[in-house]
């Protein structure tokens, strides 16, 4: 922060004002003050910030100057894991869609994950494909991870000469063929080939024990672990068959092999139970370089409120109970916590995918095979949603799903540029009902912004309001509540369990690097730059 309030050679400015900017101090620490931060456009950078309000008069006449009034002023956001699934499943999603999204929330970063596009992102020329097809189609910045499968070691140093920010692997099938588990000799194999490395190698933390279900005589014949217990479209059913032990029983794996590359950052991707939140902290405490993130859907919704046969709320791990979402929300503001990190999983696909109501169908379904809830099952889907009868494979015969089937249905939440909101939200429920661990908006800019971006080596350039990053500015209007209706999703597929929900706070601007991106209620949407301006960050992780 300089006393400056401009800058000689810096060209044109733009000055945006508010009583209430969460400011970025030298040490790093977070100040909710009142500010005036002036931009290039020119190069995109934050020049000088001045912590009170400066009127008009003191910038040169030719300066841009817009006065906020109240409302927040945060660091662009940094979600540090979507799935924009091109090239190869853009029915799904894809750069442009996915990248208005995050704009229309205040995301400035988004970094993509290897899977689910095809080719997956695990080796360069998959890389190359992706970067290829993601040109001229965003309209946020974004970022790369590269993937962790079983024969592709060789792969990884050269992907981190090439930019990727991090990698990702699967301790459980991945639900696509082209992306498979690993096991514990391919997590030992990563990490001592990325141990030397400023990377973060990150894991789907599910496992399934090695007898499971199962005891004495009767693991002959008992079911296989995953099994349904009860009815398919039970939301119940699904839950019991993604218990926390799947989750405590992974990280126990990847902890007793972190030996392996001490100096190496590894990170659990969307941690669900908070059995595992112990472990992960006795691991730390041990020296073991660890952390977890978790994800806006976990701690706004419940399974108390997933009504039977709504696959919507589908993801993996599952969204648990309440009392287990309690205790994420107590993690986030423990001093000790190991959950540095709020992200969102945008993980989209057809609503047919979701085997969800006639009325929600829009889209045709394509010929996908998964197998994302353990069982081995497709989602071929037939034009008929009321078939009621299970053909097995066995049989030589397409198997038919029906309508609101949790096990066959597609795992994932689209929620990308909505996180915000939902966090503004949740916390402000739980502080009205009395938590006294509720975070502030200077948390949320922590756990969604300032962490998010030093977890992928991005904390030099995004995630903080100081001088020298890029002018990635999120305006909030917290006093305005919404409901998001289908409208108002800017993904690809509207589909999302989050339709319907009241939110207090919305995001009214995004600046991308010194340029309005975003406006609500603007021209063209709102999508005011009226084309996209975002880039691919593909420079060399080196912290």
């Amino acid at each position: 922060m300089t006393a400056s309030a401009g800058t000689p050679n810096a060209g044109p400015l733009t000055v945006l004002v508010s009583t209430r900017v969460v400011l970025t101090l030298p040490d790093d620490s977070l100040l909710l003050s009142p500010a005036s931060i002036s931009i290039s456009p020119e190069i995109g950078k934050i020049v000088s910030i001045v912590p009170t309000v400066l009127p008009k008069t003191s910038f040169p006449p030719s300066t841009t100057y817009v006065d906020y009034g109240s409302k927040l002023l945060i660091p662009g956001l940094v979600d540090a894991h979507v799935h924009l699934n091109e090239p190869g499943r853009t029915e799904w999603e894809g750069f442009r869609t996915g990248t208005r999204a995050a704009a229309s929330g205040g995301v400035t970063t988004v970094v993509d994950m290897p899977l689910n596009a095809i080719p997956p992102t695990t080796t360069v020329a998959g890389f190359k494909e992706k970067l290829a097809a993601s040109q001229g189609q965003c309209w946020v910045d974004v970022g790369f991870y590269g993937g962790v499968i079983p024969g592709n070691a060789d792969e990884l140093l050269p992907l981190v000469e090439a930019g990727v920010r991090g990698f990702k692997g699967f301790l459980i099938e991945s639900g696509v063929d082209e992306f498979p588990a690993i096991s514990s000799t391919d997590i030992a194999l990563a990490m001592t080939t990325l141990k030397d490395t400023p990377t973060t190698l990150m894991f789907h933390a599910e496992m399934i024990p090695p007898i499971s279900d199962s005891v004495g005589d009767a693991v002959q014949t008992s079911d296989p672990p995953l099994a349904p217990h009860g009815a398919l479209k039970s939301y119940q059913t699904f839950l019991e068959s993604r218990p926390p032990s799947f989750e405590t029983y992974a990280i126990d794996e990847i902890i007793s092999l972190a030996h392996l590359a001490p100096g190496l950052h590894l990170h659990i991707v969307h941690l669900s139970a908070t059995q595992a939140i112990p472990i992960l902290k006795a691991a730390r405490q041990s020296g073991v370089d660890i952390t977890a993130e978790t994800c806006f859907h976990y701690l706004g919704l419940a399974a108390e409120g997933v009504e039977d046969g709504d696959c919507r709320y589908k993801c993996c791990p599952p969204i648990r109970e309440q009392l287990n979402q309690d205790g994420l929300w107590e993690e986030l503001t423990a001093p000790d916590s190991c959950i540095k990190t709020i992200v969102s999983d945008h993980s989209p696909c057809t609503p047919e995918l979701k085997l969800l109501p006639q009325h929600l169908q829009t889209i045709d379904a394509p010929h996908m095979h998964h197998s994302d809830s353990g069982i081995d099952m497709t989602a071929d889907n037939l034009a008929s949603a009321k078939v009621e009868k299970l053909v097995t494979e066995e049989e030589g015969k397409q198997i038919a799903k029906e309508v609101g089937d949790f096990f066959a249905a597609w795992g994932g939440i689209s929620s990308v540029g909505l996180g915000l909101p939902i966090l503004y939200t949740s916390a402000q429920k739980r502080a009205n009902a009395g938590s006294k661990t509720t975070p502030s908006i200077v948390d949320i800019v922590r756990l969604c912004c300032a962490a998010t971006a030093k977890q992928v080596g991005l904390s030099h350039r995004k995630g903080a309001l100081k001088v020298g990053m890029d002018a990635d500015i999120c305006v909030f209007d917290d006093t305005e509540e919404w409901v998001l209706q289908s409208a108002g999703m800017h993904w690809k597929n509207r589909c999302s369990p989050w339709e319907g929900h009241r939110f207090a706070g919305r995001v009214k601007e995004t600046w991308l690097r010194g340029q309005k991106v975003f406006e609500y209620g603007g021209m063209n949407g709102g999508f005011v730059s009226g084309k996209p301006v975002g880039e691919a960050i593909t420079e060399k992780r080196v912290a």
